[in-house]
Formats: structure tokens, sequence, C-alpha cells
């Protein structure tokens, strides 16, 4: 037990910075609300309402499903992918900085047999494909929107690193065995990448095929912007609440700029992030502070709900446990090994 201690002090002093940015989101959130409305909005909140949010939740869900399956290659079944994805979601919800990424990746390398690694890899590509996304639609109705014209270069710079780091990726896959032959000559001190990392070049190049096959890049591609259509559809319907008259621009706005905020390490589930991302969209939108704010409790609550629901499902159906992320997280364990 005495060598578990240091290691979980260690994975503290990394999640703290997330927690307090969480902490700041909420303060001020409290600060410019004040409370305002809150109770009042949360009231007007309709089942009809609550119930489409699930449906078109699930909906995003399932095309996401179908994009990560297809940037692996068909390679796991879809409901596999889908409960891989929900599983992966849950454990965003109940740990800080995405440590579901990581879930998701080691429950699905282990069950099909790819490997950590070369699922992890595919997660990377899915991710960036999410960033292009928001930053094309940000730029494309930042325009459109008054007062917002600080967050034109943090769109633009992240729709360019992305970009030039997807292109970096397509040519280490195009010229896949001299990077490997160079990777695996070279000398590395850090014992974690050369005794665990290293040896799974291969696994790693493999989970980036997406990106050489043009049939799986653009599969992959048409539904992850399925998936983006759906979260546009659900944040303008959120909007339709509080601006029936409002455009469906202003649903696409609002997406892009919370899949950009989520991005920053925060606590669990993105706690008070979400929330901040939210009201500042909506403030630039034109929107009572108060009843954003009630929206977006009402929207992660639904999405929290669903996530969990099927997240626990895939985990219970698949026999996986907590404790197997916790021994790799704090241990470093075994996080190559897709059967161990």
């Amino acid at each position: 037990m005495s060598m578990v201690r240091p290691n979980w002090k260690k994975q503290a002093a990394r999640w703290l910075p997330g927690l307090l940015i969480s902490a700041m989101a909420v303060y001020a959130i409290a600060h410019f609300t004040r409370g305002q409305h809150i109770g009042e909005a949360l009231k007007t909140v309709k089942i009809g309402y609550v119930l489409l949010l699930i449906f078109l939740t699930l909906l995003s869900l399932i095309a996401r499903s179908i994009a990560w399956r297809a940037i692996l290659g068909n390679k796991i079944t879809l409901v596999n992918s889908f409960f891989g994805i929900c599983e992966g979601y849950f454990l965003n919800n109940i740990f800080p900085l995405r440590v579901g990424e990581l879930g998701r990746a080691l429950f699905v390398g282990r069950s099909s047999g790819l490997g950590t690694l070369h699922v992890l890899s595919t997660i990377l590509i899915e991710r960036a494909f999410d960033i292009v996304f928001a930053a094309s639609i940000i730029l494309l109705t930042l325009p459109m929107v008054v007062g917002s014209e600080w967050i034109k270069p943090i769109a633009f710079s992240a729709f360019v690193v992305i970009l030039v780091g997807l292109v970096i990726l397509f040519l280490i896959s195009v010229k896949r065995q001299k990077f490997q032959t160079w990777i695996e000559s070279k000398e590395v001190r850090i014992g974690f990448i050369k005794n665990r990392v290293l040896p799974q070049v291969s696994k790693i190049l493999d989970g980036l095929s997406a990106l050489v096959h043009p049939g799986q890049f653009l599969l992959s591609v048409f539904w992850i912007g399925i998936t983006w259509l759906l979260w546009v559809l659900l944040y303008y319907w959120t909007i339709a609440q509080l601006a029936p008259s409002a455009p469906l621009w202003w649903g696409a706005f609002t997406s892009g700029l919370i899949a950009l905020g989520v991005a920053i390490p925060s606590a669990p589930a993105s706690v008070g992030v979400y929330e901040a991302t939210i009201l500042g969209a909506f403030a630039l939108l034109g929107i009572s502070s108060g009843s954003a704010v009630a929206y977006a409790i009402v929207l992660h609550l639904v999405q929290i709900f669903v996530t969990a629901v099927f997240g626990l499902w895939g985990m219970a159906r698949d026999g996986q446990k907590l404790s197997t992320l916790l021994d790799s997280l704090v241990n470093k364990k075994n996080v190559e090994n897709p059967t161990g």
C-alpha cells in the first residue's frame, strides 16, 4: 500500500488544476447570475423538451459509434463501439481530465484484442475530427455574432494546430515502415516509453489507418458530421425554448463553442466549465443569464444521465471494473496488454 500512496499524490497534483478551473467557472456563474430567475426558468422546462433531448443524445451516440467503428476499420461490432463510447463518457463524468478516453481505450482494447494503444490512437483521430468541426463551425458563424471577435484567434489556432497534427499523422501513416524503423532505432532513456510504448508502435500505427484509406476516412468524417448535426439540433432545440425565433446557426455556434470549452481540463463531467461555456455563448446571442444557466443544467444532467445508464450497462455487460482502470492509472501497469 505504501507504494501506491505516492502515486495517488501525483495523480491528485495533476487533477488539481482542472478542479481549480471548474471552481473558478462555478464562481463566475454565481457572480454573474446571482441566482437570477434560475429557479423560475427551471420550472418552465417541459417534459417534451427533456424527452427530445434524450432522443437526440441517443441518436448522436449511435452516429458517433458508427464513426468510431469506421475509424477502427470495422474491427469491432457497432454494439461494442456504442457501449465503449458510453463507458468513456461515463468515466469522464466521474474522473477529471478526460480519463474516460483512456478508460475507453483500455476496456475496448482488451475486450477486442486490439490493444489499448491501438484503440487510443483511433480516439485521438476522433477527437481531432471534433476539434476541426468545432473550429470550422465557429469560424463560419462568427461573423454573425456581435462582440465575439476574441473567439476567432482561439478557434483559428485550434483549427490550424489540429489540421497540422492530422497532416503529420497522415505522413507518418504513409511512411509507416520508415517511421517505425527510425523510432525503434532511437535510444530512449524514459523507461515507460522504452519498455511499454516502443514495443507497441505497430499497434499505434494500425490505429492511424483511417487517415490513409479514403473510404474509411470519408465514412468516419461523414458520421462525425452527422453527430455534429445532431448536436446542432440539440442546442438549437434548447435555444428555441428561450428564443423561439432564433435562427439555426445559433445552435451551430453554441455547439462549436461548447466543444472547445469542455476541452479545457476541469473537474469530472466538466462541472462548471460546461455551464459557463453555455452561459457565455447564450450571452453573446442575447439570451438572459438566468435562463441560460437553468437550461444548461438540464442539458448537462440529461447527457450525464444517458451516458451513465448506458456506460454502467456496458461495463456490467462486458465485465469491466473501475479497479482495472484505477490500477492502470496509478501504477501504469498493463496499459498496453490487450488481455491482461
